[in-house]
């Protein structure tokens, strides 16, 4: 990229405030262009420390200034790269001064924006630490001490890595920045000598911390911190990465989770530092929304501002720009407590720099847009401000001068009169603590509603529940608690809403995040209230799984239905993040929960009906298997080979073949394969076709229904496999057609009516399909299928009699009767078409039954899957109306439009009799 010239980029400069030291150095540089000088001497009349070093570097300023600021800076840190270690200390502080200059002057005329200041202030602190760390391990290792290195090894820091944390770590080094800095090593490099290495890398980070921070008769380069290690009072400056992963995992701070989001690895073995930003991951950024972090933020705010006793009305003199009221530190915590939020759920959001994080936040849409803008604006005013307060002395100062006349110098600095710069300042500072305080503060606890004996003693039961036991998780639920009771007294019926939000409270393992969710979020206590109010059972589900309330805030809970593809490759690449097999499984356990819960609340609310409920749901089963299965069979492959020939796929049966699910659903799978000539796998542990297909499929199976930390994601059932239960759990597409066309029962045939691939071979799903067709079309002009039918109906009514009056699914003229028909109507006319309703259809056109018939299964049919899907999303067990609160019936009723519970039982009544009427008389033909 070409820049041009300082000079032609001055947009403003300072007012010289001491005329005499303004004087002398426009004397010192009468032979510049009448463009640079007003910046030079208005810089000079404010800032002694300025001042002193344009008469120390008054040759190099003028080649620098004829130059762009960039290329000035990149030629004086490249000429460091050519210094032995004897020569490192006086060339880094001579590079200090000459970029300190030119950046304090970029600053002053407007050259560089903050950025480009911070940027290149923190390029010189970069290339100080990488070339101190380089050159003293490769002293070390000249003279031995390193365990097994070479001259090479020091390239890399032989596995030592310095970590770049805070302003540094961002990019954001302010004008008289101390650099934070963590020191690890890598101890894999040194299986049998880690002790010695460490001691080694002790000593190096002392000697680069000296050799940068130690201020000789030529200055300093940075003041070094290396106190943000773990433990810091009791470890030494350099520890391994286990130690340190030990520490973080066990006793790690929020404070110390807001630290690492700018961690930046700068110097040493820059792949291993990257490496082991990866493994913190989980500390920093949580998987679930973590609104408990703005409480802590909060406390740590307070504390500071009590330690240097910041409090009180914000005045100009003596008001610290950092800590103080309306002062960056409230910028960088409102938007790095945000980040930590989201942040582990959204890896967008985990810029190091504030301003491109503002910019994240208001992007995704946890902030409104303005308020970024806005803030951004404040924060590089309140950094251009404390730039200046450094620069009069090189002082790392954020405090504002104590007295008038120190306030008017920094006044003209800014090269503002002394009015107008105590006006913008108090209003900004005043802005910035309305716009950040509403946000961390917590709202003082309202009145609550007057409240029966009845409902009082519930209440006073809460203190007693798991969720409570902490002090934490109790004081914020008693700032929620009196909204959360107004909104529970608004419901159609208060005494049943109250009941269930009990059982959802009660069924709580822990109330410090989901309560702070609360509070950060009063729109998340209504849909609570309307869960509860409704579906006991839906709220008991999310009492066991409250994480699913992060989809809710995320942004896209209410957008539009993805499609299928989106689905899998969402969950493809949640997946693909994560190494460890058990952690994708639970992953995979989380992302599909969230889905599953925004179909119900979707469907509690009427966004969406029953059907596409059930569409949805079976989208989600589908996409969840689709994703699974290869990662199911990687795993696999890792110990018995990859799959011979092509493989195995995944078939959908029953009604997730049909692709109509409702809340409540189990999945019927069936696993086909085709292994080509092999005989074995080719693995680590070979085996025969049939027992490797055997495993991969129960390692499937567990990968879906096992009880992990996440829960597990379906109940699967495998009996409609060749032979039932007697069979083998995965069959080969040879074995599979041969047992069709010769052996399998008229059953059997019914259901292949609805068997769709899934996932796996793309060439072998269309193989299956084209099977599935012929064999339908064989099996149509079979003589019994009526009575096969007819028989098989008369089983499951024996068998599976409804439940009472309300059981929609079980029982003549019920789904699974009127299913029955479907089925043997896409049967006997061999026609591969899977829904309910395509099959039904299909018996108009071969005459198996009229219109009239038709329209009476469908009336049936679409009431019994609204009553099916409306009641398995408000209980496992078997309706009972009479049981059911006020909301959960009133959804029942929208559901199946109908006005009241008699009316809906008539037409029940009504439908079901005309539907078995049709089935019995279509089957009586046989």
């Amino acid at each position: 990229m070409t820049y041009a010239p300082f000079t032609a980029r001055i947009t403003r400069h300072p007012l010289p405030f001491d005329d005499q030291a303004a004087s002398l150095i426009a004397a010192k540089f009468a032979d510049l262009a009448p463009e640079i000088l007003p910046l030079l001497v208005g810089a000079a009349g404010c800032s002694p420390y300025l001042s002193d070093l344009m008469q120390h570097e008054a040759d190099w300023l003028r080649r620098a200034l004829a130059l762009a600021p960039e290329s000035a800076v990149a030629v004086e840190l490249a000429e460091l790269k050519a210094l032995s270690l004897e020569k490192l200390g006086s060339g880094l502080r001579r590079a200090k001064r000459r970029v300190a200059l030119l950046a304090g002057l970029a600053d002053l005329g407007g050259v560089w924006q903050l950025e480009a200041v911070t940027g290149a202030l923190t390029d010189l602190a970069d290339c100080a630490v990488q070339l101190s760390l380089q050159r003293l391990v490769a002293d070390e290792i000249r003279r031995g001490k390193i365990p097994g290195a070479v001259p090479e090894d020091a390239e890399d820091g032989a596995g030592m890595v310095v970590f770049a944390m805070g302003k540094m770590g961002a990019a954001e080094l302010n004008y008289s920045s101390d650099i934070d800095l963590i020191c690890l090593f890598d101890e894999s490099r040194y299986p049998k000598d880690a002790h010695e290495a460490r001691a080694v890398f002790i000593r190096v980070t002392r000697k680069m911390a000296a050799l940068v921070g130690d201020r000789t008769a030529e200055g300093y380069v940075f003041r070094t911190d290396l106190r943000l290690r773990p433990d810091a009072a009791v470890t030494p400056v350099c520890l391994s990465f286990t130690a340190a992963e030990s520490y973080y995992e066990s006793v790690g701070r929020t404070w110390e989770r807001a630290a690492w989001i700018k961690a930046r690895p700068c110097a040493g073995d820059i792949a291993a530092g990257a490496r082991f930003l990866k493994t913190l991951t989980p500390f920093v950024w949580r998987k679930h929304l973590d609104f408990a972090a703005i409480q802590d933020a909060h406390d740590m705010r307070l504390r500071i501002r009590d330690h240097r006793r910041l409090h009180g009305p914000i005045s100009v003199e003596g008001h610290n720009m950092k800590l103080g009221v309306g002062g960056i530190r409230e910028i960088e915590f409102f938007t790095q407590t945000r980040q930590l939020i989201a942040g582990g759920r959204d890896s967008d959001l985990r810029s190091r720099q504030t301003v491109t994080a503002l910019a994240a936040l208001a992007q995704k849409g946890w902030i409104p847009l303005e308020t970024a803008t806005e803030l951004t604006t404040l924060y590089r005013a309140h950094r251009e401000v404390e730039h200046r307060l450094q620069m009069i002395n090189d002082a790392q100062t954020h405090d504002l001068p104590a007295t008038p006349e120190g306030v008017a110098r920094i006044a003209a600095f800014c090269g503002q009169s002394d009015a107008d710069f105590r006006a913008g300042l108090i209003d900004r500072l005043e802005r910035t603590d309305h716009l950040t305080e509403g946000f961390f503060a917590p709202a003082e606890a309202e009145d609550g509603p007057e409240l029966s004996d009845n409902a009082r003693e519930i209440v006073r039961g809460w203190d007693s529940y798991p969720a409570l036991r902490s002090q934490r998780a109790g004081v914020i639920f008693r700032r929620v608690r009196p909204g959360l009771l107004k909104r529970l007294q608004s419901a159609a019926n208060a005494d049943e809403a109250l009941i269930a939000f009990d059982g959802f409270l009660a069924g709580l393992p822990a109330g410090v995040q989901i309560f702070s969710l609360f509070e950060a979020n009063p729109q998340l206590v209504d849909l609570i209230v309307d869960i509860a109010a409704t579906s006991p059972a839906l709220a008991l589900y999310l009492s066991r799984n409250g994480g699913v309330l992060d989809a809710v805030i995320g942004g896209s809970f209410f957008a539009v239905w993805p499609s299928l593809a989106m689905l899998t490759a969402g969950l493809t690449a949640t997946m693909a993040d994560i190494s460890d097999y058990e952690r994708k499984l639970d992953a995979a356990r989380r992302w599909m929960k969230e889905w599953h819960f925004r179909i119900g609340v979707h469907h509690l609310r009427g966004l969406i009906d029953a059907f596409e409920a059930g569409k949805q749901y079976a989208d989600l089963a589908e996409a969840t298997l689709a994703a699974l299965w290869p990662v199911v069979q990687a795993e696999f492959a890792l110990k018995y080979g990859l799959p011979p020939g092509r493989g195995a796929i995944l078939l959908g049966m029953g009604s997730l073949g049909a692709g109509r699910l409702n809340a409540g659903s189990d999945l019927d799978l069936i696993v086909i394969y085709d292994a080509g000539e092999a005989e074995y796998s080719q693995g680590r542990k070979p085996l025969a076709i049939r027992p490797y297909f055997a495993r991969l499929t129960q390692a499937m199976v567990t990968a879906v229904t096992a009880l992990m930390p996440e829960g597990r994601l379906y109940e699967v059932d495998m009996r409609l496999r060749p032979s039932g239960r007697q069979g083998p759990v995965a069959t080969s597409i040879h074995s599979f057609q041969a047992y069709q066309m010769n052996e399998a029962w008229t059953w059997e045939h019914l259901a292949l009516t609805r068997a769709h691939p899934l996932a796996g071979n793309a060439d072998l799903q269309a193989e299956f399909e084209t099977l599935r067709r012929e064999v339908l079309m064989t099996k149509a002009s079979g003589e019994t299928v009526l009575a096969d039918v007819a028989e098989m109906r008369d089983r499951l009514a024996s068998a599976k009699p409804p439940q009472s009056a309300w059981d929609a699914k079980n029982g003549p003229g019920r789904l699974m009767d009127i299913e029955l028909l479907a089925q043997s109507c896409a049967l006997r006319a061999g026609n591969p078409t899977r829904r309910v309703e395509s099959q039904l259809r299909t018996g108009v056109k071969c005459y198996y039954m009229s219109q009239s018939d038709e329209q009476a299964l469908l009336d049936a049919y679409r009431l019994c899957w609204r009553l099916q899907a409306g009641s398995r999303l408000l209980t496992d067990k078997a309706l009972d109306m009479d049981q059911l609160g006020t909301g959960a019936r009133a959804f029942l009723l929208r559901e199946t439009g109908q006005n009241d519970v008699e009316g809906l039982s008539r037409r029940l009544s009504e439908v079901l009799g005309k539907a078995e009427a049709v089935i019995s008389r279509i089957l009586a033909g046989a």
